[in-house]
């Protein structure tokens, strides 16, 4: 699966060297290629193989890649149509395709929006890490956190991936408002609180985030708005009502 490279291997490179990424490939909101002179543009099917090679990480096997993207093309006319993006991407960066041992891979220093942020999740969501002592930003609620992974792609291989994605930002967030709730920065909490809120208003480990956080800085009221809005949602939506945990936050506490 795609999804394995956010695990592992090309956070930490990206990390840990010290001389900038010769190029960015943003996914997260829109696709976006920028190297150290601006933006590069790329048509829809380079974009495509940009991202899918972004996504997978290492090298993957030109006829795999080729099945992916053109799954309703013959082999040789998907083939065709790999070799004229891969020709079109190495015209507008030459330098950020790897193409080695028969497969294909983004280059060593090029930068991926979605592994720093998966890296900086698992940051968020490791119990070892102290909150005092985690990378929380300045800027709150962390933006690459607001973003679903290409949402207005609709590829079939792109399913499981931004259904990854939004689990990690979802759980990364509500990580980031407990955090910042325990260090007594309760502006910046409640902000990544409505932040994980609003990005999946019938999440109830979202409103639970945001009510514990009210909750520490002496707002019960606000406490109550969250729990009412939630259960309207739950009433309207899925004619449910919120679970035990929930009520058990409300009438007891943590």
């Amino acid at each position: 699966m795609g999804v394995t490279v956010l695990e592992a291997g090309r956070g930490e490179r990206i990390q840990s060297g010290p001389p900038p990424p010769s190029e960015r490939v943003q996914l997260l909101g829109q696709f976006r290629l920028e190297s150290r002179g601006g933006e590069i543009h790329l048509p829809l099917g380079a974009q495509r193989l940009v991202a899918l090679l972004a996504l997978r990480g290492g090298l993957t096997h030109r006829s795999l890649l080729a099945g992916t993207l053109w799954p309703d093309k013959g082999e040789a006319r998907a083939g065709a149509n790999l070799r004229s993006s891969l020709w079109r991407v190495g015209q507008a960066s030459p330098q950020l395709v790897d193409c080695s041992d028969g497969g294909l891979g983004l280059t060593h220093d090029v930068a991926v929006d979605v592994v720093e942020t998966a890296a900086y999740a698992r940051s968020l969501l490791d119990p070892t890490v102290a909150s005092g002592h985690a990378d929380l930003p300045h800027e709150l609620p962390a933006r690459p956190l607001l973003y679903d992974l290409l949402p207005d792609w609709y590829d079939d291989w792109l399913l499981w991936e931004r259904e990854y994605v939004r689990q990690v930002r979802m759980h990364a967030l509500e990580a980031l408002c407990g955090r910042l709730t325990d260090l007594g920065r309760f502006a910046e909490a409640i902000s990544a609180g409505l932040a994980a809120v609003a990005a999946e208003p019938l999440r109830e480990s979202a409103h639970l985030a945001l009510m514990r956080a009210h909750r520490a800085e002496g707002n019960r009221c606000e406490v109550l708005v969250v729990y009412h809005r939630l259960c309207l949602l739950l009433r309207d939506e899925l004619g449910a009502k919120p679970s035990p945990r929930v009520e058990a936050f409300l009438n007891v506490g943590d």
